[in-house]
């Protein structure tokens, strides 16, 4: 596959000051009075040395590439980038929303995470998306998402605040300004904002705040008009100044739970937009967790990621156990891929029987990852056919039989109910320190309402509840728990040093996301940006397989002879990278196309 780049996309910065980039970004800063709007060439690729930033946006990686140029760690930049993000991207993350957190010491050799997922208020009832009218489901879009029933409580200034205090060197407030400047002065919109709120006018019509700040005038924002976000900068400041216990228990806390419990509903549409159960209580007692990292052995690469309420860790690392029992690299491509969907089908089917917030349900995350249950699971996947979906789950017990006697019998079969908004970012200091950090809203847009006066959205995380109760649902709604993600901040190490942190949005077709990059580097040879250039396809356990056109292209025909059934999806995942490379070169990577493409940068470029 060719590794050349597709044509370069370009946004305009508007104003952001006291930025310097490299070959990836070229930002030309001006004094904070001119507020002219300044071009960003925005690339996929940038290698270089001092330290590296990938995301999918310009700004916000320009942000995180000039706190790293004035002597921040990985810690800093990636809290500043993920709030510029809160700024460019506010229909995929912001403070309203959750993630997780991966970081590597480089001091230490350690690798530690944070879980900063939203939490379900206590008072959340079981049957919270039934209609009582029909005793089914609400619609899932726009009626279930657009609510205040949807919303946990957010996780990501706690994430921020812990990740700064255990590893950062950056103040809160400092980790902020390059944001607060950011909204203020505003960036210019780009085909890819106007469309994403396009396809939620009506979503954002039905909310008054909503309205008024992402359709000004009653339309959404013209491209290469000038978007600022006054009452976000003035909110991120207030957050600085006055640390996340404001947040939490301050002022805007209860602000939060009345907008929750009486959404501003416009009554310009037919939306219910139904009142949730959030409450002052509920937002004073959020917590972080701090949950062991996953770690597992693929071809001598130790593969680290997140731990539950997250399958990502556990889901990447079972796909991967059971390929290694296939010599993936002596096989043709279309063999190759074979054996990855299968492989999926059964881990997303393990996924759906044992997967949960462990401070609820025993998830048998030892076990799941276990190369005897590996070898076992291996014994279900035929290298010459796909099997019938759903496929049954394995029994993660501990007793397994590896010649194949014992074939799974315990099919879930669940509907997917994670949205495929998110973003991801990746960062290397120059001490070597690494950050993999996922974080989101949930849908484009998340629940659709945004606090009155603060410039940002709520999540809509607790629609990835499964919506129908069933007391053997690891991913049962119960008040106090965090739905089940597939989010996967993932870092590689080779001969114990990190070699690669990646990650990428998509909801559940995360997992194969990773793994399909992961398997292109390591296994078919590829070098990493034709790896995340590499057209996709995911397996979830499901009748039908999912591919991008491209992947459908190239090798539909042949996998229809195996038995599998594509369907076309536009994308899949936007996935963002940071290779070292044997000489300690950084190669920081982000998409070439997909979701408009992303942007990398280097501190020092190489010539």
């Amino acid at each position: 596959m060719s590794t050349s780049m597709r044509p370069r996309r370009y946004r305009v910065l508007a104003g952001l000051t006291a930025v310097g980039m490299t070959v990836s970004l070229a930002v030309f800063t001006q004094p904070e009075a001119d507020a002219r709007p300044w071009r960003v060439e925005k690339t996929a690729v940038a290698i270089g040395a001092g330290g590296a930033v990938s995301s999918v946006d310009p700004e916000a990686t320009a942000v995180g590439i000039e706190v790293l140029r004035r002597g921040g760690n990985a810690t800093d930049a990636a809290v500043a980038t993920a709030a510029a993000l809160g700024v460019t991207e506010p229909y995929s993350a912001g403070i309203g929303g959750g993630g997780f957190f991966l970081h590597y010491d480089a001091a230490t050799g350690e690798i530690e995470a944070i879980d900063g997922r939203e939490t379900a208020p206590e008072a959340m009832p079981s049957d919270a998306f039934i209609d009582p009218s029909t005793g089914q489901p609400y619609p899932f879009f726009p009626d279930m998402v657009t609510s205040g029933v949807s919303v946990g409580v957010p996780g990501t200034p706690a994430t921020w605040q812990a990740a700064l205090r255990k590893w950062g060197t950056y103040s809160l407030a400092e980790a902020l300004r390059p944001a607060v400047r950011l909204a203020r002065r505003g960036f210019v919109v780009d085909e890819e904002f106007r469309k994403q709120t396009l396809d939620n006018a009506e979503r954002f019509s039905a909310i008054t705040s909503t309205a008024e700040l992402f359709l000004p005038g009653g339309k959404a924002p013209e491209v290469g008009s000038v978007f600022r976000n006054p009452d976000l900068a003035r909110t991120y400041t207030e957050l600085g100044r006055h640390g996340v216990e404001w947040f939490y228990e301050g002022p805007i806390a209860k602000e939060i739970a009345a907008t929750v419990r009486k959404p501003p509903r416009s009554g310009r549409t037919d939306l219910p937009v139904p009142p949730g159960h959030l409450t002052v209580r509920d937002m004073a007692r959020y917590a972080v967790a701090r949950p062991e990292p996953t770690r597992h052995d693929y071809r001598g690469y130790e593969v680290v990621g997140m731990a539950p309420p997250s399958s990502g860790g556990t889901g990447v690392g079972e796909i991967l156990n059971i390929l290694e029992h296939f010599d993936l690299a002596s096989m043709s491509t279309e063999e190759a891929l074979h054996h990855y969907l299968e492989a999926s089908a059964l881990a997303y089917a393990d996924r759906a029987r044992y997967l949960g917030d462990p401070a609820f349900v025993d998830v048998p995350v030892e076990e799941l990852l276990s190369d005897d249950f590996a070898a076992e699971r291996a014994c279900a996947l035929d290298s010459n056919a796909a099997a019938d979906k759903p496929v049954a789950a394995g029994d993660a017990d501990g007793d397994y039989d590896p010649t194949c006697r014992q074939p799974g019998t315990h099919v879930v079969d669940r509907p997917d109910t994670e949205g495929l908004s998110t973003t991801h970012l990746s960062v290397v200091d120059r001490w070597g320190n690494v950050v993999a950090y996922t974080l989101t809203i949930e849908q484009t847009g998340g629940s659709g309402i945004t606090v009155p006066g603060r410039g940002f959205l709520l999540n809509n995380e607790l629609t990835d509840f499964s919506h129908v109760y069933d007391p053997e649902d690891p991913n049962r709604i119960e008040g106090g728990k965090r739905p089940r993600s597939s989010m996967s901040p993932t870092i590689v190490l080779r001969d114990g040093k990190p070699w690669l942190t990646l990650g990428s949005p998509g909801g559940s077709t995360i997992i194969t996301t990773v793994t399909q990059i992961l398997l292109h580097r390591i296994d078919g040879g590829m070098d990493l940006p034709a790896a995340l250039a590499a057209g996709r396809a995911t397996q979830r356990n499901t009748v039908t397989v999912s591919a991008e056109p491209a992947f459908q292209r190239d090798y539909g025909a042949s996998l229809e002879k195996y038995g599998h059934r594509l369907s076309t999806t536009t994308e899949i995942g936007a996935a963002a990278a940071i290779e070292i490379l044997p000489d300690g070169t950084l190669q920081a990577v982000a998409e070439p196309e997909r979701r408009g493409g992303g942007a990398a940068g280097v501190v020092r470029p190489r010539s």
